[in-house]
């Protein structure tokens, strides 16, 4: 295979793995979310505060693929 193939599929999973990991934190974060919200209006901040830390998983793997690929 050719290095930039390798390097494109390198790349996807740098991007998707990152993505499905986040995407299952903010699926356990955000039902937690929701019943403490439902209990205490006041933490509704908080909650959108915590739901929105796993998207920096998302950035880190997107800094990696544009690394791999020699963009950054």
């Amino acid at each position: 295979m050719a290095v930039e193939g390798l390097a494109a599929i390198g790349a996807g999973l740098a991007i998707g793995l990152s993505a499905l990991g986040a995407g299952i934190a903010e699926k356990d974060i955000g039902a937690a979310g929701i019943g403490a919200i439902a209990e205490n209006e006041k933490l509704l901040a908080k909650v959108l505060i915590l739901t929105v830390i796993p998207e920096t998983l998302v950035i880190f793997g997107l800094l990696v693929a544009l690394r791999i690929l020699g963009l950054f």
